[in-house]
Formats: C-alpha cells, sequence, structure tokens
C-alpha cells in the first residue's frame, strides 16, 4: 500500500484492475484507517480517472447484495448531490410520475447529503420501512412500478470506509461512486451532476459500463433540471444545451424550489407535487425530471411527447397512485 500511495502522490492513476483491487482490500478492512484518509485525500486533490471510478465501481457492486431487477429494464433517476442547493425530493417525486406513466423505476438512494431531505429521508417520513429482500423489491416494481433501495442495506463493504469518512468530514470519491453502485442492473439512468467536470466523467465511465443514460447539469450548479437557468444534456447521442423555453415551461427562481428547514417541510412539499397542489416552479422541474427520465428510455420520443405523458401521469393522478401503493407495499 506504502509503493502504491507514493505512486499517487506522483498523480499516477491506478488501471482499471489495480483500483478493484485496491477497493477490494478496503472493504475487507486490510488497509489501516490512516492510509485510506490519505488515499481519499489523493482524490481531493486531483481527479479520479475514469478507470480508477471503474474498477471501484467493480469492486463495490461484487460486494453488493444480490437483487437482480434486469429482467424489468428499470431506470434510476438520482443525482450525485452536494450542490449545496437544499431543493426539495424533485427526483424522487419525478420517480413515481416515471412509474405512473408506467415505466419502471429502480432508484437507489440514502439520505441527504447536503440537502435537508434526501430520498431515503422523505420516503421514511411517509412511514416506508427499507428492505434488502428481493421478493419484496421485486412485489414493489411489479405492483406500482417503483422500487427503492437503501444503500447501507446493499453496500456493506462501504462499512469500513464510513469510520474515516466520518472523521475527514468532505466529500469524497465514495460520494462520486454512489450513483453507478445501485445493485439492481438497471438499464437505464437519468444522473444529474452538478459541474461540466462530473459530467465529462460519467459519461466516460456509463458509456463503458453500457447503460442508456442521460447526464444534466443545470448552467448554474444544479445537480438536476432545476429550471433555474439553461440546462446541459448528454446521452448517450445527445450533447445539447436545452432552455426551458424549448419545452414550453417558466423560468424558476431558487427560492422557489427550497426544500425548506425541515425534513417534515420538504415531505410536505412532495406531497402536494404528487397530489397535484405544487407550485408551478415545484410542478415544472419535476414534470421535466420525468421527461428527460422517460425519453432515456425512449430515446426515439421527441422530449416534449415525453412531457406529455409526465403531465399526464400526474394530472391523472396515476403518479400519486403509484406512491400511495408503493407506501403500502413497503410499510
Amino acid at each position: 500500500m506504502k509503493a502504491l500511495l507514493e505512486r499517487l502522490y506522483l498523480s499516477d492513476a491506478l488501471t482499471r484492475q489495480e483500483a478493484h483491487d485496491l477497493m477490494g482490500r478496503i472493504a475487507a478492512r486490510e488497509i489501516p484507517e490512516a492510509q485510506i484518509a490519505s488515499l481519499l485525500t489523493v482524490y481531493r486533490m486531483r481527479p479520479v480517472s475514469t478507470a480508477e471510478m471503474l474498477g471501484f465501481r467493480d469492486a463495490l457492486l461484487e460486494r453488493a447484495l444480490p437483487v437482480d431487477l434486469s429482467a424489468y429494464k428499470a431506470l434510476d433517476i438520482v443525482g450525485t448531490g452536494g450542490d449545496g442547493k437544499n431543493t426539495f425530493n424533485i427526483s424522487t417525486c419525478a420517480c413515481f410520475v416515471v412509474a405512473g406513466a408506467g415505466y419502471k423505476v429502480a432508484k437507489h438512494g440514502n439520505y441527504g447529503a447536503s440537502s435537508v431531505s434526501g430520498a431515503s429521508t422523505v420516503l421514511e417520513l411517509h412511514g416506508v420501512r427499507f428492505t434488502n429482500d428481493p421478493d419484496r423489491i421485486r412485489r414493489s416494481i411489479e405492483d406500482c412500478g417503483m422500487a427503492y433501495l437503501h444503500a447501507p442495506l446493499f453496500h456493506p463493504a462501504l462499512a469500513a470506509v464510513g469510520p474515516v469518512r466520518r472523521a475527514l468530514g468532505i466529500k469524497t470519491v465514495f460520494n462520486l461512486l454512489g450513483p453507478l453502485v445501485n445493485p439492481s442492473h438497471n438499464a437505464y439512468q437519468l444522473l444529474g451532476v452538478a459541474d461540466i467536470g462530473q459530467m465529462r466523467l460519467y459519461q466516460n465511465v456509463l458509456q463503458q459500463v453500457g447503460l442508456g443514460f442521460t447526464i444534466v447539469t443545470s448552467i448554474d450548479g444544479y445537480d438536476e433540471i432545476s429550471l433555474t437557468a439553461d440546462f446541459k444534456i448528454v446521452s448517450n447521442d445527445t450533447d445539447s444545451i436545452v432552455s426551458p423555453a424549448e419545452l414550453g415551461l417558466d423560468r424558476a427562481t431558487p427560492r422557489s424550489l427550497t426544500g425548506g428547514g425541515t425534513p417534515e417541510e420538504a415531505a410536505a412539499i412532495f406531497d402536494h407535487v404528487l397530489s397535484g397542489e405544487g407550485t408551478d416552479a415545484q410542478t415544472n422541474s419535476v414534470l421535466a425530471t420525468a421527461a428527460y427520465g422517460i425519453h432515456t428510455i425512449c430515446p426515439n420520443k421527441p422530449v416534449t411527447a415525453c412531457l406529455d405523458e409526465a403531465r399526464e401521469a400526474l394530472d391523472s393522478g396515476a403518479a400519486k397512485r403509484a406512491f400511495d401503493q408503493f407506501v403500502a407495499i413497503n410499510s
């Protein structure tokens, strides 16, 4: 490990296999915490390479508890977090809109990192009890179109780095890995990132992984389609900048998307949107996100048609019914 650290200090990059083996040793608790802390510091001082991300990802997925949902060709909608914008749960809300539109969603999530309410937070406040039981997860995706995988229940390997991450108190490469280690074998991913540099890294990784993907970033730093500014879209075959007006939607203000000061306030906004009682800004950000989720699954459909599908799922109550059924199954 000392020799490996010396290489990294000199800005040498690991191969995919070396990164895989290193993460395996970390997961097996074979590396002292001081050396793990030093390793994580390296990746705060220089970017992680595509090969390193792939190797780390390979090792974590090998050790994840299995729950194979590949037959459902499901979509994951996830943001990297850490944008510091404290929005309400836009991505999670959009998941139920997509499910209400008749598509399968398998979301991998956790508690909030930089916001008041993460995906796990808002679901738990509605009485959801997280599980890694494959039968219940399959029943959930079959009956309501949505399954939720609470990350800590599926990645015991991450427990090895928990104390070091908490002691450092800063974002590490493990924050970047979260969106890449959904153990359900999802076929599609809509991924929100906070800046262009992250967008290029994830684009390179996801192209090699073979998912159908769309990566989004708002020009003003949101890791989602906030509609507060133009947003950049990168997918398997697209690289463009889109304005809210192109979707027929008004621009939002940052204040209009806040999740409030408590998890309960964020949960109330979540409920209002799914019940058709959200503000225009709240509703439009969810609809735009859901539309690009549908477009990720069906890239030949115009985004405007996908937006119509999302709006119909929300206006008809199908999205709310999907959520209510999800809660009933998972409580």
